[in-house]
């Protein structure tokens, strides 16, 4: 077998080898290749070689390309002219979906601008604004964790302004308090228009003094990863301008305000702020988080406006997506009228576009179909039974366990069509509302939907699931408890309890329960002996003992608590549960009490005298546990209910009966 070592280490090496070029190649940046015409650039990218995930629809590269000048594209190859000679940084932003190797590195390449052309070609900037508000925010992908992705800050004097020239403040909020962490970390932001950087002292400095009306924008869904506002409440005056932004601010740990000056009607410029997914965000790879971004402008007549960016936590790029819009409830404060607010995102990556796209949702039991409403939807349709004869339209199907939403007589564009530059064309959405049944209970409910284009293989998507908080449940139980058996020396027979109890609020599985109990002072004497009389001297004068008797006095302040017990509600009337209970006794006063009958020698009636000695004090001087099982009756899961507990004692061993009266808030 000598021979032979070289040979296998040598083929343990290439492995290595091998393994460490994958892992390498794995995070190369893209290889960016400028072709320069004056002022004209192409450019092109080499990307890793993508790795396909098993069962999904084929990878493919999503790009973000910000050309250094203010300007960007979506394209997978594009072609800028540049206004102006000068030295430009191009940065390429790449997306790697149904991939399951990591995102390609951001890479930037500076290229060197010498001339320029008389004549300028009009660069196919691609369309921004979905709605008609001054700002909106779009992502270049969905956050995962470890990752690094950019958001794109548009704003604009919309057509229409009554304004000839508009400036004001972007105010952009992040990391939502209603998680426990931080998500996001701003690593860079890249102005082209003179954009500064201010605190919200100077914001409010520069807000009109008495403004003729201030309107608050209200958010409305529509976008793929974002909402629009389009809804408006009047404010007057700048302590109410105050008021509203610190109330916008208050679902959201940080921000970043930005001062924008002069832009002229029509005019729209942008801002290119990179944030950090940081590694310890939301674990819960489905649940929803919103980044904000708030317009205010200088002139009163204008609207302060708030824009919503909803983005859903991703394990991997897949731009086929269910969401559910707080997926974490508080069961003691959700009824059956609770929205649940579904939105199933779909992209066309084929190479022609898609006349029908079918989305077939799984309906959770608890859900009831009878309350569904269509919230929103991209492409925007009309309903299938008020159409005419090829109209775009929209068909729902439903069914007990499924829901189906029919798009038909549509275009939507495929990424890989030739002419298609805008990756948002390709994508669509449905976003409805579900209400849950009567008599819902605190278990989790899961949806997934299957998206079919045209007369293509299905596509599933994720599976969404939405909890409920387990919240904590306070109760009060008073009982009484009794031996059964033989009798133990310092232990009553029987004795009263009150105490408290913690658990899960109206549980629906297995859950654990802590109990904590006081024992009312209790006093117990047990007699020793009697003593035969003698001849004493009480107050100075003589007296005969008829017979002293001695008891030992015991007085004992006692605690038990339960550190574990498990229990299971059968039914909503019925209970069961096991556990172990663990007795002290918090102090412990002994001592000898005796009571002597004394004759006085004057032949007075005889007369009794007591006294204590030998007194004895201490504290957690004797523990004892217990093993045991109960039943309930009543309203186990929230409400008062009966009970009783068979326990099973050692040190000393004994048996004891509980009967008892629980009332769980």
């Amino acid at each position: 077998m000598i021979p032979y070592k070289p040979f296998t280490v040598l083929i343990v090496l290439l492995c290595i080898v091998k393994g460490l070029k994958a892992q390498v190649s794995d995070t190369i940046p893209p290889d960016i290749e400028p072709s320069i015409d004056s002022n004209q650039v192409k450019l092109n990218a080499v990307l890793r070689p993508l790795r396909q995930i098993a069962g999904a629809p084929g990878a493919f590269y999503t790009y973000f390309w910000e050309f250094g000048d203010g300007t960007y594209s979506f394209e997978k190859d594009p072609v800028h002219q540049y206004r102006d000679t000068g030295d430009y940084a191009i940065r390429l932003f790449a997306t790697n979906n149904y991939d399951d190797g990591k995102k390609p590195p951001t890479r930037l390449r500076r290229v060197k601008v010498e001339k320029k052309k008389t004549m300028l070609a009009m660069n196919n900037q691609p369309s921004f604004f979905s709605g008609d508000g001054s700002l909106e925010i779009r992502a270049n992908q969905q956050p995962k964790p470890g990752e690094d992705m950019v958001l794109l800050l548009g704003y604009r004097n919309r057509p229409g302004a009554p304004v000839s020239s508009m400036s004001g403040s972007v105010m952009l909020l992040y990391n939502e308090k209603q998680f426990s962490q931080n998500g996001f970390d701003i690593a860079d932001a890249r102005t082209y228009h003179q954009e500064s950087s201010i605190g919200f002292d100077s914001l409010i400095a520069m807000a009109p003094a008495n403004p003729a009306s201030f309107m608050a924008g209200e958010a409305d869904g529509t976008g793929l990863f974002n909402v629009s506002g389009n809804g408006y409440d009047a404010l007057a005056g700048k302590k109410e301008l105050i008021a509203w932004l610190k109330l916008q601010s208050s679902e959201f740990r940080q921000n970043k305000i930005w001062r924008v000056q002069d832009v002229k009607p029509g005019e729209e410029k942008f801002m290119f702020v990179t944030i950090n997914t940081l590694p310890e965000m939301i674990k819960d790879t489905n649940a929803v988080v919103t980044i904000a971004g708030l317009f205010i402008p200088d002139d009163a007549s204008l609207e302060p406006e708030r824009f919503n960016l909803e983005l859903q936590i991703v394990a991997s790029h897949d731009p086929n997506k269910l969401q559910l819009r707080k997926r974490r409830l508080n069961y003691r404060f959700t009824t059956k009228d609770r929205d649940n607010t579904y939105k199933v995102r779909f992209q066309n990556t084929g190479k022609g576009p898609a006349k029908r796209v079918a989305v077939t949702v799984n309906l959770p039991g608890m859900l009831n179909a009878a309350t569904l409403k269509i919230v929103d939807m991209k492409p925007a349709c009309v309903w299938c039974a008020t159409a005419y004869p090829n109209q775009s339209c929209i068909d729902t199907v439903v069914t007990k366990d499924s829901i189906q939403f029919i798009f038909k007589n549509i275009y939507l564009p495929g990424t890989q069509q030739e002419g298609v530059n805008d990756p948002d064309s390709t994508m669509g959405y449905i976003k409805y509302v579900l209400n849950f049944n009567k008599g819902m209970k605190k278990l989790p409910f899961e949806s997934s939907a299957s998206i079919v284009f045209d007369k293509n293989e299905p596509i599933r998507t994720n599976r969404s699931v939405g909890r409920f908080r387990k919240g904590l449940s306070p109760g009060i139980m008073v009982g009484y408890n009794m031996s059964l058996g033989t009798r133990l020396a310092d232990i009553p027979e029987e004795n009263y309890t009150i105490g408290l109890t913690l658990s899960e609020y109206s549980p629906w599985k297995p859950y654990l329960q802590w109990e904590l109990y006081l024992q009312p002072s209790r006093k117990q004497q047990t007699f020793i002996g009697r003593a035969a009389g003698r001849d004493t001297m009480y107050n100075g004068m003589g007296h005969k003992v008829d017979h002293i008797d001695t008891w030992k006095k015991v007085q004992v302040l006692g605690i038990e608590a339960v550190p574990l017990h498990i229990r299971y509600n059968w039914r909503s009337w019925i209970g069961t549960g096991a556990g172990v209970l663990v007795a002290g006794e918090l102090s412990r006063k002994t001592s000898d009490y005796q009571e002597a009958v004394l004759f006085p020698a004057n032949g007075q009636l005889p007369f009794t005298v007591t006294g204590e000695k030998n007194g004895k004090t201490e504290s957690f001087s004797q523990w004892r546990g217990a093993v045991f099982a109960d039943l309930q009756l009543g309203m186990v899961r929230v409400g008062p209910a009966l009970g009783l507990r068979f326990l099973q004692y050692i040190n000393p061993s004994q048996q004891r009966l509980y009967f008892f009266a629980t009332w769980r808030l």
